[in-house]
This record gives structure tokens, sequence and C-alpha cells, in this order.
């Protein structure tokens, strides 16, 4: 479901990335497969510093489909950055990514607070974040990052998933999954 970034499957990818309904939305806006395979070298490289988190979404045969990012990781915290091919769009993929991803990042990089950042015309991720049950909006909570993305030409809203609420939300499904196996 998720892995490592490989750089052979940069051409894959840049397929989907290219796509007029996820190209507008991603934060890697490469024109070539040749410009995309630079960024992700560079991305690994930027892992390999602990300035960003990077992995592929597979689908249920291991293809790559799209990616997951934890970038400007600072202070315990980042912004998250997800993207899927237009032909696996609403199947259930980026939140099995997404809960995947966010266990790796609390309970194996020690990340306390996860941000997203949406720019204001993307109903479709508005609709999706705000569905979650550890998301939050964070205007209120933190009006001095709202005020810093939005001092740009794009208008964003702001959510975060702090560590204690997505570890309360899942806690459910976690202890009914080692009842299950326990049987």
């Amino acid at each position: 479901m998720i892995k490592r970034r490989e750089l052979q499957e940069c051409g894959h990818l840049f397929e989907y990335l290219s796509h007029p309904s996820v190209f507008p939305f991603v934060r890697q806006k490469a024109t070539s497969a040749e410009e995309f395979l630079f960024m992700t070298k560079q991305l690994m490289e930027e892992e390999e510093r602990g300035e960003v988190i990077s992995r592929t979404i597979t689908d249920d045969y291991g293809m790559p489909i799209g990616t997951i990012n934890l970038y400007d990781i600072q202070d315990q915290a980042g912004f998250l950055g997800t993207w899927i091919g237009q032909p696996f769009q609403g199947k259930g993929y980026n939140l099995k990514a997404k809960n995947l991803f966010l266990e790796e990042l609390f309970y194996q990089h020690e990340i306390n607070t996860v941000f997203l950042r949406i720019k204001k015309h993307n109903e479709k991720s508005i609709r999706a974040t705000e569905k979650l049950a550890y998301t939050m909006n964070a205007k209120d909570s933190h009006p001095t990052l709202f005020e810093e993305i939005n001092a740009g030409e794009h208008q964003y809203e702001l959510y975060q998933i702090p560590k204690d609420l997505f570890y309360l939300s899942t806690a459910a499904s976690r202890f009914t999954e080692e009842e299950e196996q326990a049987m």
C-alpha cells in the first residue's frame, strides 16, 4: 500500500501526475518524466537529511499510483502532501495510504502534528479531509501559520492531525483487529 520511493517508478507515476485533474494540486510540478525523475532524486536526498518523508502509494497489485509525503519537517511537525492518479481516485486508496503513513510518522518518526494545507478551490480534498475523525481545522488554533500560508497568491484551508487525536480515533479499529487476530 505504501513503500519507500524508487527512481524506476518515476515514469509510471509521471503519467498519473500529469493528468489535468491531478497536476494543479501537486507540489512537484514536473513537466516531463525526466524532470520528475530529477525532482524525485532530490526528494530522496532531502529524506536522507531528515527534511521530508516520502512514500509511494501502490494499488492492490503493488503498482505505483501516487505519492504521500511529509514536507517542511521542523519541531516534530510537517505538511502532508498526497496525490493519487485519476483512475484510482475514489476507490479508498487515499484513506488506506494516509492511515498507514500517519502510523509510520507518529510511531516511527516521532512526529507529533501533521498539517494539511489545501487550496480553497480544491473542494474534493476539503470534503475528504473533513470526513476524517482525526482532523481538526487549524485556522483558529494556529492563526500565525494560517496567515503565513495565505500570504501568497493562493488561498488555503489549514487542518491539523495531532498524534493524540489520531491515536484515539484509530484505537477502536486497532483493538478490533488485534481481537480478530487472537481468535
